[in-house]
């Protein structure tokens, strides 16, 4: 008798929250990119880089992005903790998935539209096991989008504070860390600054 292999099942992880404070308080998600919010972009993005089901955690304006933009197919998440920073959105995402029987989190970040598919796809090859973790990396430097183990959430999300994100436990794995040089298919700029809006559509 032959035993059958799962195929892992790789979840999207969209963190789409923040309020773009030095935006003069404009939503990031609802960015125009292309003619459509940018949290549409995104979403396009982990879905033809392979990720199996989209979880979109919002925070700013959270009615707003859902009357706007087409989430469809999206499992969506409101943190009402948003202004604490990027720690509590990974944390509400990372409690969406547990119990999904999601073996491993793709987390990419709604204001980096210079990364694309190509770039969600490699960094999702990387995945081996439960406890795989793996980033891009441009030029070596760590990026944006990470791969996260399912092993590895409750520990990432006791460490999830404030506009950290997961970078305290990346720091403290970084040995363990697979990084996936993406540099000639992504760019990781941030849309945090309006100067930075140029690089939208």
């Amino acid at each position: 008798m032959t035993r059958t292999t799962r195929i892992p099942v790789v979840a999207g992880l969209l963190l789409a929250a923040g309020g773009g404070r030095r935006l003069g308080g404009r939503p990031k998600a609802l960015l125009e990119h292309r003619g459509r919010p940018l949290v549409e972009h995104a979403v396009r993005v982990l879905r033809e880089g392979g990720c199996d089901g989209i979880h979109v955690v919002l925070g700013a304006a959270a009615q707003e992005v859902r009357a706007r933009a087409d989430l469809s197919g999206c499992t969506v998440t409101v943190n009402p903790e948003w202004t604490e920073g990027m720690g509590s959105s990974l944390r509400a995402g990372l409690g969406a998935l547990a119990g999904t029987g999601a073996d491993a989190a793709l987390v990419l970040l709604v204001d980096q539209p210079g990364i694309g598919a190509d770039a969600v796809a490699r960094v999702r090859s990387a995945y081996r096991s439960r406890t795989s973790l793996a980033a891009a990396s441009y030029d070596g430097e760590r990026g944006h989008p990470v791969l996260f183990g399912a092993d590895r959430w409750a520990d990432i999300t006791a460490e999830a504070v404030g506009d950290q994100g997961a970078r305290v436990y990346l720091r403290a794995h970084h040995d363990a860390i697979t990084l996936v040089e993406c540099s000639d298919v992504a760019q990781a700029y941030d849309i945090d600054t309006v100067e930075d809006l140029k690089h939208l559509e």
